[in-house]
């Protein structure tokens, strides 16, 4: 059949690698895509948010399966507007309805939805403008440092971690009053900070099962040891030695059990991926946040070491029929090192050609913010390439990422050389 995949970064990149490999891939469209996608399928210049423009090409080219990379389209409701459409309804979208998207859509959502099924996670309180001076008392209430989370979708940027109570306050006032992040921060969820290790795991549900993918651990912090702003990831590994096999029966056991069931219980519809944000706090696992998608640069470890055929995955859940399907991971580690544009997080410049991608040797180069200008590839985003490798071991894995990423040359290239320092 023909796929339709959603999105342009290394996400999507990784996706198109996996689905074109399916033989039930006929042809693969990608909207947008990115330069490495031009390899795999056709790129067709259409925002994934325009749900007409989707159907269009829908329609246009006999498309009869749709994947959803990005959280934006999940969020605005793209499961539902097929589902009321009597020319799409018959064709699977691989993402969970508008409803189910709050669990990331929505901050506010996603605490009360864990209060409500008993799943742990940090204390907290919402707050609007209206009820800010409320917010300033329980500031005054909490241990620092104190976390401040838009409630709506901020780019990955909406959560700060104040390390004062004024910090926090002033926090508080910027996003309520001055609208730091627009209307993402009209709702406000002060909540504890949680001190421990985190890591993420993965799981596909057809809404009735699900399935646990490989876990991994991703680096958000621009600059080595952890240290400077968050960006939207500079690298990613697994398997993870510090989560035990008890540990992930916990995670099992308290957390996705109980997502997956309240989802049910609840009559929200949930055909895809749950991504779970955790963290290891002594030896217990808490939830700091869902995903209603899988996340970036994480895919690009995590579907690598998948070896099943993804889209009878992905036919199984839409057809409720996941519990008759058994996941089949490598062995080995996988490990990705994103390589960005210099000043990202902040401002950068774009357009830089990419030279040495023909110099690439056992890796996978997952392309980010590329694209096409006439004979070159150039830079066009702050993330630009991932670099995924495999290895017996996590240490070989990712010295043979170092060692490409070290063949691959644009203006102002940065890349962090310690991905992984702390699991090793």
């Amino acid at each position: 059949m023909n796929i339709l995949l959603l999105g342009s970064g290394g996400r999507e990149h990784a996706f198109a690698w996996k689905i074109v490999q399916s033989k039930h891939c006929k042809q693969l469209y990608i909207a947008p895509g990115n330069a490495g996608t031009t390899a795999l399928g056709i790129n067709v210049n259409i925002n994934p948010t325009n749900f007409d423009a989707v159907k269009a090409l829908v329609l246009k080219e006999n498309i009869g399966m749709v994947v959803v990379g990005p959280e934006d389209p999940l969020v605005k409701g793209i499961y539902d507007f097929f589902l009321a459409d009597t020319q799409l309804q018959h064709i699977p979208v691989i993402g969970p309805s508008k409803a189910g998207a709050q669990l990331e859509g929505s901050k506010d959502f996603s605490k009360q939805f864990m209060m409500r099924h008993n799943i742990p996670t940090a204390q907290y309180r919402s707050f609007t403008v209206a009820d800010i001076e409320a917010g300033y008392a329980f500031i005054e209430s909490m241990n620092v440092p104190v976390v401040l989370k838009a409630d709506g979708l901020a780019a990955g940027k909406g959560v700060i971690i104040a390390q004062s109570k004024e910090e926090a306050k002033d926090t508080l006032k910027e996003m309520l009053i001055d609208a730091k992040f627009g209307a993402s921060s009209a709702t406000v969820v002060i909540e504890e900070f949680l001190s421990g290790i985190e890591f993420s795991v993965f799981v596909l549900t057809d809404g009735n099962n699900y399935k646990i993918l490989p876990m991994a651990k991703d680096y958000k912090r621009i600059g080595e040891g952890d240290s400077g702003l968050n960006t939207g990831g500079m690298g990613a590994v697994t398997p993870l030695a510090f989560v035990s096999d008890a540990l992930m029966q916990e995670v099992e056991k308290d957390i996705i059990q109980p997502t997956v069931n309240g989802l049910k219980q609840e009559g929200i519809i949930y055909k895809g991926f749950i991504y779970f944000g955790l963290i290891k706090v002594g030896n217990q696992p808490f939830v700091i946040e869902y995903n209603c998608r899988m996340g970036d640069p994480e895919t690009e470890v995590v579907v690598p070491m998948i070896e099943n055929d993804l889209i009878e995955l992905f036919d199984a859940v839409a057809k409720e029929q996941l519990h008759n399907t058994t996941i089949n991971i490598k062995s080995g580690a996988c490990c990705t090192v994103v390589l960005v544009s210099g000043g990202y997080p902040g401002n950068y410049e774009k357009g830089y050609e990419i030279k040495g991608l023909n110099e690439v040797a056992n890796s996978m180069v997952f392309h980010a913010g590329t694209a096409q200008r006439d004979n070159a590839i150039v830079t066009n985003g702050g993330r630009v390439l991932a670099i995924t490798s495999f290895g017996n071991t996590l240490e070989e894995a990712l010295q043979l990422s170092k060692a490409n990423a070290n063949n691959i040359h644009f203006d102002y290239k940065y890349f962090r050389n310690d991905i992984g320092f702390d699991v090793l």
